[in-house]
């Protein structure tokens, strides 16, 4: 979330007017986040979220609502977007796309505070949403697939400076290697695509609420728990074993991954970290902002991971190797569907 488009007072009244909001309180610009513009409105029925879309077009959010829609259906703790009074759940601000959204109590925590029941909860979450990620037949796009980030870096690689140079090597090296062995035939379905601490709200130990559907598209799951993994069982510059297994227990208990997807586990690890690798870079240097706007996040968060998943450098990856190779069941593995992709 982040401010990145600039709303006037008489925008707000027609709004309140509009979605019946009554009196409006209060409006907090939300600084935290890349992507969009989103802003807290505090008003007489309650707390709402405004988001005004900077990257999707009109298709891709009537896309994203419409899942949203579909997830609530089925009770699952996501954003539920606001009908105004003409039944619009979106509306066009000079070319851009303006949504609104009930507001979620809860608090997100750091990764030094999650408890193993917090990541156990998580990993059911996530479990249950690509149950219902299976029976969702309508078209999600990813925009985030392999060729898409490959095409994204060639445009990031041609403004990256001299002292990138070493980094370019290894980003070089690492796409002709996820070339040649990621593997594409896998369980896919619904996925989540960005589950960071900050997209996920607890109150005490229950999750309130998944945020962020940014990303949400038709992909792989062992993507979706990959990037879980890297974005929460890496903490003091290494994997924890512990979490993982935290992580993946909560999983498992809802959908048991198949063989092929443990296989291509190591790798899904090392495609999400170059995925934020590239993306943050892209961010950084092609993104039109004025720095007073711009929301940055470090690379370097996960070119380190994909370093240490490419044994480069220490950080507990021969342990989680480890566990993949070994926490394997069989007899778990007869109850997976045959055709389940």
């Amino acid at each position: 979330m982040a401010v990145y488009t600039e709303l006037s007072r008489p925008l707000f009244e027609e709004l309140a007017d509009d979605y019946a909001f009554g009196r409006i309180n209060n409006i907090v610009g939300i600084p935290e986040g890349s992507v969009n513009s989103n802003y807290l409105l505090e008003t007489a029925r309650g707390k709402f979220l405004l988001r005004i879309d900077e990257e999707k077009n009109e298709g891709e959010v009537r896309r994203e609502i419409d899942l949203l829609g579909f997830l609530r259906k089925h009770s699952f703790p996501c954003p539920q977007p606001v009908q105004d009074r003409k039944g619009r759940f979106y509306r066009d601000y000079g070319q851009k796309c303006l949504s609104l959204y009930k507001y979620h109590e809860g608090r997100s925590l750091s990764v030094n505070r999650l408890k193993p029941s917090h990541l156990q909860t998580i990993g059911h979450t996530l479990g249950e949403l690509h149950v219902l990620g299976r029976i969702y037949k309508k078209g999600v796009d990813n925009r985030f697939s392999f060729e898409r980030i490959v095409d994204l870096y060639q445009r990031v690689r041609l403004r990256l400076p001299n002292y990138f140079r070493k980094i370019q090597r290894t980003l070089d090296d690492e796409i002709e290697y996820l070339t040649r062995y990621l593997e594409s035939k896998l369980p896919k379905g619904v996925i989540h695509g960005d589950i960071f601490p900050d997209n996920l709200l607890f109150r005490g130990e229950r999750l309130t609420a998944v945020l962020d559907f940014e990303a949400a598209c038709r992909g792989k799951f062992i993507f979706d728990i990959a990037t879980a993994v890297n974005a929460l069982c890496f903490i003091d510059g290494a994997y924890s074993l512990d979490r993982f297994r935290d992580l993946l227990s909560g999983y498992e208990s809802v959908r048991t991954l198949s063989l092929a997807e443990w296989d291509a586990f190591p790798n899904e690890l090392r495609y999400s970290s170059l995925r934020f690798t590239i993306t943050r870079l892209h961010d950084f240097f092609l993104r039109p902002v004025s720095n007073g706007h711009r929301v940055n996040k470090d690379f370097n968060e996960f070119f380190e991971r994909l370093r240490i998943l490419r044994r480069e450098h220490e950080g507990g990856m021969e342990s989680l190797l480890m566990a993949m190779a070994t926490g394997y069941d069989y007899r778990k593995y007869q109850k997976v569907k045959a055709g389940e992709r």
